[in-house]
């Protein structure tokens, strides 16, 4: 019995994390550029039963026990998201691969595919910025400087989207998401590079929609809840059979 209550168990919190990735996605269904995960399963290693003693069943054809089941991976959907026209100057939307550069202020890089930017004024000097503050950087990784036309104070926006860096990596997937939704360098994502510019295109003025599809997060959300039911189910029951057992026993 302690077999089954284990693999109950494994179910529990296997399911759990499913339904708080669901959770997560829809939560942030309506976030700028917002990337989906995906989490994918496995079972754990099966056991041959001892069912084969009258030789009834072929050798190479045993009967399978069950261990449970563990959260394999959980991937990200870089699906691209809905085109949203803004007409704001200062939105970019990549179309294809890539992601833009941001600089936090304290020399750490993170990268994203929102493009909401905006302007920060700092005494005599413009920085195209994000909505967090952090400075969004060229493909130099350098902050972009915005210039002033003549002597006025408006600034030239023209100048902005040809100076937008735009960096793609040899395993996306193997970013790791902050929680501000954009993304950080990891072992596994490679470091970045320059996209080549045949394989994505500047829009301004356009957002980048979430790619979570409501619909399809509903659907798996009653999915890991039927499952994580079943899976207490088991426990409960394997927990109430050696009950009955001891009591057999005494």
């Amino acid at each position: 019995m302690n077999k089954a209550f284990y693999t109950g168990a494994s179910g529990l919190r296997a399911y759990q994390h499913d339904i708080n990735i669901i959770g997560h996605n829809v939560v942030n269904s309506g976030t700028t550029g917002y990337k989906a995960t995906i989490p994918e399963f496995r079972e754990l290693i099966n056991n041959n039963m001892d069912v084969n003693i009258n030789r009834e069943l072929p050798a190479d054809n045993k009967v399978k026990e069950g261990n449970g089941v563990r959260l394999w991976r959980d991937d990200m959907n870089f699906t691209q998201g809905k085109f949203q026209a803004t007409d704001y100057p200062l939105d970019f939307l990549i179309a294809g691969d890539g992601f833009f550069a941001l600089d936090d202020g304290n020399g750490n890089i993170q990268y994203t595919r929102n493009g909401s930017f905006d302007i920060s004024v700092e005494g005599e000097e413009a920085f195209l910025v994000n909505a967090d503050g952090m400075y969004v950087l060229d493909q130099q990784n350098q902050r972009i400087r915005l210039d002033y036309i003549g002597d006025t104070n408006q600034i030239d926006i023209d100048t902005v989207k040809p100076r937008l860096g735009v960096f793609s990596f040899t395993n996306p997937n193997g970013l790791t998401r902050t929680d501000g939704g954009s993304f950080i360098v990891s072992e596994n994502s490679g470091q970045p590079e320059n996209a080549n510019r045949g394989e994505y295109t500047l829009y301004q003025g356009t957002l980048e929609a979430s790619n979570v599809e409501l619909s399809q997060e509903m659907t798996n959300l009653i999915v890991a809840q039927r499952a994580y039911q079943f899976s207490s189910k088991v426990v409960t029951t394997s927990d109430e059979i050696e009950q009955l057992v001891n009591s057999l026993r005494g």
